[in-house]
């Protein structure tokens, strides 16, 4: 009959698998599916620690909380787990002893007084494992005794380790008289001899948003028992938590191949499978024999399927603005991890011309873990992973980047070689990659007609390819051929609007055909994309000079946009220096390198800061202006404030020059 102690220990951990797993959760947990609180009902590893008493012996043994002793030495001792642990045997010669032990300091007794073990054999082992084991008497040699003064009495010349062995004061999980080695060794051994107390650290870091914490604690708990299905589920929750969904489902299907009845991996599954973007996989786990099917989530994935098949019907006919309308509408009812519809709402918004806007799209998709579905998967009749790939060798080759795309078209060829659409896509950007190549060696060899004639090639296998446009332009601009060259720099626009280069070269172009309206109008566009290119805010100035030369205006007595005024009269510069606002005045000398340096940043100064008024005043030109404001060393900088002087520089280093500009902006 067992002590009544060690009733209450045994009866406690039978109570506690008996839990269902969501139970405990349900209390303490805002949302009844991230953790599992209690083990896997067939997840067994419950480490319970056994002693053996010895046949004759009155004294029973203090075990931890939540194990047990049997009282006959003889007979098999059985885990709760349903391991069986080995029978003791005694060592010859030796003979029960019955002693009387201080109050608090009882220890275990076997067959015989305790030995030290340090045969090869138990190099390993510890005093709390060694009560289980089965013992071979022809191979073990005593190296010490435990005496009952608690000390350890050691034989020379066969103990190997260097670490210092105490006895267990009794707490955490080692009862009184255990031998720990090293010293401290209690308080560590305690902290990773229970799985379960990992697990429940683990979870209450969870529920304060420390999830990488819980992760850490979940890790211990599965590298202690590594088939235990709650631990990784739990360790599931927490990976979703970072944004780790793919391991979160490897995780979880891990869980269910240990425990294929666990409802709650099946829900954690089905629920990142929506997220995911693959109702089918999330339907298998959300209705799998003897679950609960949850209305809301099984009306979830209904939508889901919806929106998916119309998405696919909008891209069969190139309804591309509806394809996106129902991605959107995918991504709002769950899917928002979804690397397949994320890549077709790319390809969408590529077809509809949208070139940037569909690389950013692809730019989401986590490319350091991803989830690999199985290639029973398919999104379009292609190979689910596949896909993406497709999309992005399309994305890739519009931007420019052949070489990633042929790589990204090679790999999906590689998941998916059967597939017409990915064959056609990997031949495509072959064929452009190596007209881009071919042409760019004519151009930079100065063959400019051969290098239009190469571009062509690739413009036939891709005739959306805004890049070879773009540059077929300017080959036709060397050539003089600026008519042709406004007509391939308009294609490349249609293609991608904001296409910097195709804006730049046609406003060049149109500026060779004296179009200087036309000019003007994209270099606008390209000062409010590039403020700081002072080669956009020269070529504009220019455009605006000879826009209105061609108009008969009179430019001396217009201040155009992004020009920084000359003046060369005193009379001109106090009235300058008396307007409303900031004025910032370079005094120069055409001949002195300095100014002619800084004069180029000020031409950027006077893009960036439009509110502010910009001079330069040429003191050899305009002795009288010198003479009155001092000037006896160039280049000088002013800065005047509704006519008061407020600061001067001389030779000022561009940052400071720019600083100094910034701090007076009304």
């Amino acid at each position: 009959m067992s002590s009544p102690s060690e009733r209450l220990s045994f009866d406690s951990l039978t109570t506690r698998q008996a839990h269902s797993p969501s139970t405990d959760m349900e209390m303490n947990k805002p949302d009844f599916k991230e953790l599992d609180l209690m083990a896997s009902p067939v997840s067994p590893l419950l480490t319970t620690r056994l002693s053996v008493h010895n046949n004759g012996g009155g004294n029973s043994s203090s075990s931890s909380a939540g194990s047990f002793s049997s009282k006959n030495s003889n007979s098999t001792a059985t885990h709760v787990s349903g391991e069986l642990s080995e029978k003791s045997q005694a060592v010859p010669g030796s003979a029960p002893t019955n002693r009387n032990l201080r109050p608090g300091h009882r220890r275990s007794v076997s067959a015989g007084p305790p030995l030290i073990y340090s045969g090869s054999s138990f190099s390993g082992a510890t005093s709390s494992s060694s009560s289980s084991a089965s013992s071979n008497p022809s191979t073990i040699l005593p190296s010490g005794n435990i005496c009952p003064s608690g000390k350890i009495v050691k034989t020379m010349g066969l103990r190997t380790s260097s670490k210092t062995d105490t006895l267990g004061g009794g707490k955490g999980n080692y009862g009184h008289g255990s031998i720990i080695r090293g010293g401290g060794g209690a308080k560590s051994g305690a902290a990773t001899a229970d799985p379960e107390e990992m697990k429940r650290a683990g979870n209450e870091m969870y529920k304060r948003g420390n999830f990488l914490e819980a992760l850490t604690l979940y890790d211990k708990a599965i590298s202690i028992s590594p088939e235990n299905a709650a631990y990784r589920s739990n360790r599931a929750a927490a990976l979703a938590a970072i944004g780790r969904l793919g391991e979160a489902v490897r995780e979880c299907e891990e869980a269910v191949r240990l425990d294929p009845g666990y409802g709650r991996a099946h829900q954690r599954l089905s629920s990142l499978y929506l997220r995911l973007g693959f109702p089918d996989n999330a339907r298998h786990h959300l209705c799998f024999p003897g679950q609960h099917s949850d209305p809301a989530e099984l009306q979830k994935l209904q939508l889901l399927e919806n929106h998916i098949n119309r998405c696919a019907d909008a891209r069969k006919i190139g309804d591309w603005k509806s394809a996106v309308r129902e991605i959107d509408a995918a991504i709002a009812v769950g899917a928002d991890s979804s690397p397949q519809l994320l890549a077709c709402k790319a390809e969408a918004l590529l077809k509809l011309h949208q070139i940037e806007e569909s690389d950013y799209c692809l730019s989401n998709i986590p490319k350091s873990e991803q989830y690999t579905p199985s290639s029973q998967i398919r999104y379009f009749g292609m190979v689910a992973e596949a896909y993406a790939l497709f999309v992005q060798a399309q994305v890739d080759m519009a931007l420019g980047r052949f070489e990633s795309a042929v790589s990204a078209a090679e790999k999906a060829r590689r998941i998916d070689y059967s597939n017409v659409e990915i064959a056609m896509v990997l031949n495509n950007v072959k064929m452009v990659a190596r007209a881009r190549t071919y042409g760019n060696e004519l151009f930079n060899a100065g063959r400019y007609s051969e290098a239009c004639s190469a571009y062509g090639e690739g413009l036939r296998c891709d005739s959306s390819n805004s890049v070879l446009y773009c540059n077929r332009a300017v080959c036709w601009s060397k050539l003089g051929l600026w008519e042709k060259s406004v007509e391939d720099c308009n294609q490349a626009l249609k293609i991608q609007p904001n296409y910097k280069k195709a804006l730049l070269r046609r406003a060049a172009s149109n500026g060779k055909l004296g179009r200087w309206a036309d000019a003007v109008r994209d270099y606008e566009l390209l000062r409010k994309e590039l403020p700081g290119d002072i080669e956009v805010a020269e070529s504009l100035h220019n455009a605006q000079v000879a826009l209105k030369k061609s108009r008969g205006e009179d430019v001396h007595k217009m201040k155009i946009n992004g020009e920084v005024e000359e003046i060369s009269s005193l009379e001109r510069f106090n009235t300058a220096i008396l307007s409303p606002g900031i004025s910032v005045v370079h005094f120069k000398v055409a001949t002195n390198e300095q100014c002619e340096e800084i004069s180029s940043f000020m031409n950027l100064l006077c893009v960036r800061y439009p509110s502010i008024h910009f001079y330069k005043v040429d003191v050899e030109e305009s002795l009288a202006v010198a003479k009155a404001e001092s000037i006896r060393t160039v280049p000088t900088f002013k800065i005047y404030k509704n006519g008061d002087k407020v600061k001067e520089m001389i030779s000022p280093t561009h940052q400071f020059l720019e600083d100094s500009v910034r701090n007076y902006i009304l």
